[in-house]
């Protein structure tokens, strides 16, 4: 079986990466958990998974913590504007707060970024209540957009 290895960056004597999501992955995946109090934030990561099956171009991948998963991602080209979009990010609840999902959501902008479909612009979504996914963001460079007619709060990235 033949490892994605998306990015890979050693800080401080841990290693945070991200890997295409695979057959020997995404059960420790769909083993994640929010904060009680995020997840109504957003969809779980079966569902996540079971909805890329029905979104051409739309890639998932986890996010490393050395060799243990501790985070997902859920990413590619929306069909209605033609802009990478991020779907889904989340940390395991146990890992939040620590900077890995700083380092992991900086490492698929840099991986977007040199992908050879690359748009100019990143788009996410997230709930206006979610201070902490704001803040995260915040601190990988998007920027608030405004809200969007389905009520997520949207922020861009700007290569």
């Amino acid at each position: 079986m033949t490892r994605t290895v998306f990015s890979v960056i050693e800080e401080e004597s841990v290693i945070i990466r991200l890997e295409q999501i695979n057959r020997s992955n995404w059960e420790h995946c769909i083993r994640l958990k929010l904060k009680e109090e995020q997840q109504t934030f957003m969809a779980s990561n079966l569902y996540s998974i079971a909805e890329l099956q029905f979104l051409p171009g739309f890639k998932a991948a986890a996010v490393y913590l050395d060799d243990r998963v501790i985070g997902f991602a859920m990413y590619g080209v929306d069909p209605d504007d033609s802009n990478y979009w991020i779907y889904r990010f989340m940390i395991d609840e146990s890992e939040q707060g620590k900077g890995y999902g700083t380092e992991a959501m900086k490492q698929l902008v840099g991986m977007i970024g040199s992908a050879f479909d690359r748009t100019d612009v990143i788009m996410l979504g997230y709930h206006p209540d979610n201070e902490g996914a704001r803040r995260l963001y915040n601190r990988a460079g998007f920027q608030i957009e405004g809200i969007a007619p389905w009520g997520e709060e949207l922020a861009s990235y700007r290569f």
